[in-house]
């Protein structure tokens, strides 16, 4: 395998500092602030059509996460897993994914999103539209996070 460049298309703009002061996925999404992402300017072009989506998904880069582990135990289950089992921030390619509510532009490139869970100032590397349609799998099994699930309220 070969490695490759990713270029960021902007950057998300959220109330925390350090991924240390960041909430776990969803944890309190009846308290989600309001965050940013923001576009950069050779991409705004793209966004064309977006106006209508309730949710996107945001894809970006966590550039903060701690070296990999493969296998670890997570803080909350005495069995040690492996990193693909897990939505842990220490990765071989600290990718990370968010589902949030879009709230519209406020400025050109500029888009309010609420439900994030990531620092200021991490690198946004592609948006897509949440499509309920496709990207809903009700009858999804949780493996051995179903006990540990946070649920979602509303």
């Amino acid at each position: 395998m070969t490695g490759f460049t990713l270029t960021p298309i902007g950057h998300l703009e959220t109330p925390w500092p350090s991924p240390a002061d960041c909430p776990r996925n969803g944890r309190q999404p009846d308290l989600s602030p309001e965050c940013r992402a923001v576009v950069a300017e050779p991409y705004r072009e793209g966004l064309l059509g977006l106006e209508g989506f309730s949710h996107l998904i945001l894809l970006y880069w966590m550039d903060r996460a701690p070296p990999p582990a493969l296998v670890f135990t997570p803080p909350f289950d005495p069995t040690p897993r492996g990193v693909f089992a897990t939505r842990a921030p220490f990765r071989p390619n600290p990718v990370a994914l968010s589902v949030v509510r879009f709230h519209g532009f406020a400025a050109p490139g500029l888009l309010r999103v609420t439900n994030l869970d990531c620092a200021n100032g991490t690198p946004l590397l592609d948006i897509k539209p949440y499509l309920p349609t496709t990207d809903a799998e009700p009858e999804a099994s949780m493996g051995w996070l179903a006990p540990h699930a946070t649920r979602r309220s509303g």
